[in-house]
């Protein structure tokens, strides 16, 4: 990756900021399955932590009929900061909320929330606004219908922030194969994408066929029947 290339992530100068991933939220979800959804929000956590990304989350009135969040999100990100909200929609409106991020000291912000329309939304609005560089993470971001995701992608992508999906987060924020962590990232795409797992599967039998020899001795059989 080119170094300050204005259109990819740099992590280290990314928070990820996961936005009302709640129990409640999560069942107007209409546009993804709720195990996928879930899953990338997950993975998203997980990834954060592998790279020292300030992780910030949120919820929307927990106490009532938009449920908790989703507790795998802090166990697998325990480092991860919960700013309680007191009654605002958009996350932006919170005080506390903005100046967490303000002392992260970043400028990108990878912003995926529950609902995609209004909790992943309004905040990715207000914080290109606020100058920052977003990138909205639209398959971490349920919602109530396809054609309303599809409106909210226009009009973010309108307003200069940039969509994209969570795989290509894993990608960008790995940046290469060449670290200890790369088996990590690996068991994370694998979770999200399961051909990516057989893929693997199919490369670690290629390696060992080369290194010990093959399984079914195919040679020994075709003398045994070439004697018959």
């Amino acid at each position: 990756m080119a170094a300050g290339n204005k259109w990819m992530i740099d992590p280290d100068d990314a928070v990820m900021l996961l936005i009302d991933h709640q129990s409640g939220l999560f069942q107007l979800v209409r546009d993804i399955d709720q195990p996928t959804l879930r899953a990338n929000a997950i993975a998203l956590a997980k990834v954060a932590r592998f790279c020292k990304i300030p992780t910030i989350t949120t919820a929307s009135v927990p106490d009532g009929p938009n449920g908790p969040l989703i507790p795998e999100i802090h166990q697998q990100n325990p480092e991860a900061v919960y700013i309680p909200r007191t009654g605002q929609v958009n996350a932006w409106d919170n005080p506390p909320w903005v100046e967490a991020i303000e002392k992260t000291g970043r400028q990108t912000l990878l912003i995926a929330g529950t609902l995609t329309s209004v909790c992943m939304a309004f905040p990715a609005l207000s914080a290109v606004a606020a100058g920052y560089k977003v990138f909205c993470i639209v398959d971490a971001s349920g919602n109530w219908s396809k054609m309303a995701t599809d409106l909210t992608i226009a009009r973010i992508t309108q307003a200069g922030a940039m969509p994209i999906d969570t795989f290509a987060v894993l990608g960008e924020l790995m940046k290469t194969w060449n670290r200890p962590d790369a088996m990590d990232f690996a068991a994370v795409m694998v979770g999200l994408v399961p051909p990516y797992g057989a893929l693997m599967e199919s490369y670690d039998k290629a390696q060992s066929v080369q290194r010990d020899g093959h399984e079914t001795k195919l040679d020994k059989f075709e003398a045994g029947r070439a004697k018959k």
